[in-house]
């Protein structure tokens, strides 16, 4: 073997060691507990949303849920009472659009009066909508609703949430859920997508700048979870992206919220649930901090060799779809019909 081998071999030896002995202290870490925190989850009526609130009631904190539907909270207040841990636990619902600032700030400012004005310790932003449709669909309006569901429901209350713990020196956390279409995209998603991809671009930034409040920043990035929402997203779906995604399994609120939660616990900033959201985070990382590097090589050795095949047989189906799709787009007057 030759001097050159010889030192290769050392230097990917320690790296490798170098790895491990990071992963170590980096589970080693002490665990982040919800019990007597104040956490405020919006878009916690229902779904994934209402999934969270209910672990961190029984997790022992202080719950404040924040969605538009009076009833819908109403209901969800009372599923969470359920499962309150002691008397002391303070459990609300507010009604609020949290798609501005202003909606937001009003929001963490009447969750915060029964704590004394304390701003919420944790902050779980899982507001949002998706409208799948063809790009040659959209108006400058629906792309305005979108991106207003998918980006502006969280940013703006990070915004709100960032300023008030600043305000008041409270050394927190923000968790936004963006989706496995924040590390790629297909047909129907454009305006998703959009706001998704922005939401991770938010977030690298504010895991980096919020460092000096002592605020940790986290991203989840579900697939397909099965909620009512879920039904009527499909029913306005177009075929090609239902044909596209006909092998996805997905997975319940309940198991969404889990991984979640879990992942904010352990301190990873990606988070990640399935075999296809570990290999998308791995191979589109770049400097994004990892949660283990061993376990990412792996994945994203994985996503190198197998990604390019999977997008050259989404492309073919896609293409397959032309024929169905200028029949479609005749049908709704996008395009002459054929004479």
């Amino acid at each position: 073997m030759g001097l050159d081998s010889i030192t290769a071999a050392l230097v990917l030896g320690a790296v490798v060691a170098a790895a491990v002995l990071g992963q170590m202290f980096f589970f080693s870490k002490k665990q982040w507990d919800p019990r007597e925190r104040h956490c405020l989850v919006t878009g916690g009526s229902s779904g994934t949303g209402l999934a969270l609130a209910i672990l961190l009631v029984k997790g022992g904190a202080h719950v404040s849920i924040v969605a538009r539907n009076e009833e819908r909270l109403q209901t969800a207040l009372a599923e969470l009472e359920k499962h309150r841990q002691s008397p002391e636990q303070i459990l609300r619902s507010y009604s609020f659009a949290v798609n501005s600032e202003s909606g937001s700030a009003a929001a963490i400012k009447a969750a915060g009066e029964p704590h004394g004005g304390r701003s919420p310790d944790a902050f779980f932003l899982v507001a949002g909508a998706s409208h799948p449709y063809f790009w040659v669909e959209e108006t400058e309006e629906t792309i305005r609703r979108d991106l207003d569901a998918s980006y502006g429901a969280q940013a703006f209350t990070a915004l709100a949430a960032t300023k008030e713990m600043v305000r008041q020196g409270v050394k927190g956390k923000i968790v936004f859920v963006s989706s496995v279409l924040g590390y790629f995209s297909i047909v129907g998603y454009s305006t998703y997508s959009s706001g998704k991809f922005a939401l991770r671009g938010l977030a690298e930034a504010l895991h980096s700048e919020l460092m000096l409040y002592d605020i940790g920043v986290h991203i989840a990035f579900p697939g397909t979870i099965y909620t009512p929402g879920l039904e009527a997203e499909n029913k306005m779906k177009p075929k090609v992206t239902l044909k596209i995604e006909e092998t996805d399994e997905g997975s319940t609120p309940e198991r969404v919220a889990e991984v979640i939660l879990k992942g904010v616990q352990k301190g990873k900033f990606h988070i990640t649930l399935d075999f296809i959201g570990h290999v998308f985070e791995a191979s589109t990382a770049g400097s994004t901090p990892r949660n283990n590097y061993v376990v990412d090589t792996f994945y994203g050795l994985i996503g190198f060799i197998a990604l390019p095949i999977w997008r050259l047989t989404v492309d073919s189906t896609v293409r397959g779809h032309r024929a169905e799709h200028q029949e479609y787009l005749r049908q709704k007057g996008i395009v002459p019909s054929a004479k």
